[in-house]
């Protein structure tokens, strides 16, 4: 990598707003919440996708400002949920998939990524649709398995912020970019730990 790219992305960086290094901080927050089990994980998915949505929103990311806007929805029922079940004294067990129901639920992401993404093309102002679509929809998928503490939501947590760190170096969301990569490891710990929290996994 030349000194003038290495530049180029240090004063980019430097540049970012304030908004997104708080977005950021609290997305990291919350992955580091849920792969402890905690509830008030969700407030801190919250907050940190409300800035997103805007600020996705303003960068022409028009499927990462939706699936932001999803993840806020998403935030009230994880937290309602983990929160019921917490005090009901039955929580959410941890649990594990058939290679059946991957198979199926890759198959059924990429069928509607590839719809989506045929609709976005359409749109001009739109920038890399296909792959912002890919990461819009299996982080909707996805964020659904993290609620229902389904084990393997953290092995597609990897994939799906692989993806989404290209999709930002591209875009210029480099603050994102390292709270990705500090997702990618977080993911890791989160699958190691949920391993640990709940032995034998229930097997659905």
């Amino acid at each position: 990598m030349s000194n003038e790219l290495l530049n180029a992305i240090l004063q980019a960086f430097l540049a970012q707003s304030g908004w997104e290094w708080l977005a950021a901080s609290l997305g990291i927050l919350y992955v580091i919440l849920a792969a402890k089990e905690s509830v008030w994980c969700w407030p801190a998915a919250f907050i940190s996708t409300l800035i997103y949505t805007a600020l996705f929103w303003e960068g022409q990311l028009p499927m990462q400002a939706l699936l932001n806007f999803y993840y806020m929805g998403m935030a009230i029922y994880g937290f309602f949920l983990w929160k019921k079940q917490s005090s009901d004294n039955n929580s959410v067990n941890i649990s594990s998939r058939s290679f059946k129901f991957h198979a199926t639920y890759i198959l059924a992401g990429l069928v509607i990524t590839l719809i989506i993404g045929f609709y976005l093309a359409s749109i001009p102002e739109t920038r890399f649709p296909y792959l912002d679509a890919l990461v819009m929809v299996f982080s909707i998928m996805t964020t659904v398995l993290m609620a229902r503490k389904v084990i393997e939501n953290w092995l597609y947590w990897i994939v799906i912020d692989s993806f989404a760190i290209a999709l930002y170096w591209q875009t210029g969301f480099y603050v994102t970019i390292v709270m990705f990569l500090v997702y990618l490891v977080l993911a890791v710990y989160g699958y190691s730990n949920w391993l640990k929290l709940k032995t034998p996994l229930v097997k659905d």
